[in-house]
């Protein structure tokens, strides 16, 4: 058993809960005691999505599963922020301020390519080596340094752009007194809205970058339109190369293994590095790397790449001025 098990994480679940299951299933589908696992990034527990599991060998990409992109759907709910920057924290700051779609829309690109981010108090984060969130639920200040993050992409879903007439509100900064709401775009859904107009909440999705906080990304698009807000849905659509599409729920998997079908839904080792190309060996040069050897002569670009022997995952690789070298070895016959 090497590979990944894609979870779609349910409300409620740590990370560490996810890998404990899946260990269970394995013990209880006979298929060993000994076997490694572990996960491809951290998911808190009020989020749902993809959790890759890494089974067996693939534990030793798990590290670069946390090097990876992500892709989050979130939902923002205007006007209190919370202590947690969740729903699971108490209301620190509340606003009458609820913006507009105009408004939003007109934010999102300051928020898009690198920006800083203050990570919330309520993080795994290390402070003099104590654990954020402990520090924070002792009732202690927690002061985080801001930390470069990339947005690849953030926008709206096309399902929560509806807002209410904005006559008589500042609307967070945009439109007049008198002004129409634009139309709504084909299909959308209105969301509530108060009495005043603008968007009680809006569901957005970003591809984003390692370590950010998407907790922190809401809190700030809140502030720059003039209102406090925190997350009320976190949902991870994408972790690395891992999408929705095979991943299972709990019971699936819980029913799988009394089955003894896991394999069934076991995505190979190659899977976690679809990005690299692979890189065929002969019998040779594939004991060489077992052996921890340095391979010369070998006409490939600059690179990783994922060296096979036939349809075995050998290594991963570093190939440089046509010298390849062992990043990862994999023991698989």
């Amino acid at each position: 058993m090497h590979g990944w098990i894609i979870l779609d994480k349910p409300l409620g679940l740590g990370s560490t809960q996810g890998v404990s299951a899946v260990k269970r299933c394995l013990r209880q589908g006979g298929y060993g005691k000994g076997i490694k696992v572990g996960h491809g990034g951290t998911l808190d527990p009020l989020a749902t999505g993809v959790l890759p599991i890494a089974v067996g060998e693939a534990t030793k990409l798990a590290g670069r599963m946390l090097d990876s992109d992500k892709v989050y759907d979130f939902t923002i709910h205007f006007g209190e922020q919370t202590s947690t920057l969740d729903a699971e924290g108490e209301v620190v700051a509340t606003s009458d301020v609820r913006p507009t779609r105009a408004a939003l829309e007109a934010v999102l690109p300051r928020f898009t390519g690198p920006i800083d981010q203050i990570p919330p108090a309520y993080s795994a984060l290390k402070v003099d080596g104590e654990r954020a969130y402990d520090l924070a639920r002792a009732g202690e200040e927690v002061v985080l340094a801001s930390r470069a993050v990339t947005i690849h992409s953030l926008q709206s879903s096309p399902s929560s752009l509806g807002e209410g007439d904005h006559r008589g509100s500042d609307g967070g900064g945009a439109g007049r007194t008198g002004d129409a709401p634009p139309p709504r775009p084909a299909g959308a859904v209105p969301l509530p809205e108060q009495a005043q107009g603008g968007l009680e909440e809006v569901t957005l999705t970003a591809h984003v970058s390692k370590g950010t906080y998407i907790r922190s990304l809401a809190r700030d698009i809140a502030l720059a339109l003039g209102t406090v807000g925190h997350v009320t849905m976190l949902r991870r659509t994408k972790a690395g190369p891992f999408t929705l599409a095979p991943a299972i729920s709990l019971d699936k998997l819980n029913e799988m293994g009394q089955a003894r079908t896991l394999e069934q839904i076991l995505l190979p080792l190659r899977a976690g590095l679809d990005d690299i190309p692979a890189l065929a060996l002969d019998p040779d040069q594939a004991g060489a790397l077992r052996q921890g050897r340095v391979l010369a002569g070998i006409a490939v670009d600059d690179g990783q790449y994922f060296a096979m022997l036939g349809d075995i995952p050998v290594a991963l690789v570093e190939a440089l001025d046509a010298q390849v070298r062992v990043v990862r070895g994999f023991n698989l016959d």
